[in-house]
């Protein structure tokens, strides 16, 4: 019972972190999938781009929502940065 009493307020604790996306962020028409991709695989060019100067940002906004995101992690993780496939011999 203790165990519940203290799981359950963590829970809601922790749910009131869950992010929101604002309406306006999300344009049907905005870059989707393909671009996501694009952005996620360009991303450290971009980081660096961005820290000299206010025309270029890392992430589109507003874009389509969750396939620009998911375009966004593939292009990050699966061909970008994310992608080193070294191996360690021992």
């Amino acid at each position: 019972m203790k165990r519940l009493l203290i799981l359950i307020p963590l829970a809601l604790l922790l749910s009131a972190c869950v992010a929101t996306e604002a309406q306006s962020a999300v344009n049907p028409a905005g870059p989707g999938f393909l671009l996501g991709v694009w952005h996620g695989f360009i991303f450290p060019l971009a980081f660096i781009v961005s820290l000299f100067t206010d025309d270029m940002a890392v992430y589109a906004v507003p874009n389509n929502g969750s396939w620009y995101d998911f375009g966004y992690f593939v292009g990050i993780v699966f061909l970008g940065v994310g992608a080193r496939g070294t191996r360690r011999r021992g």
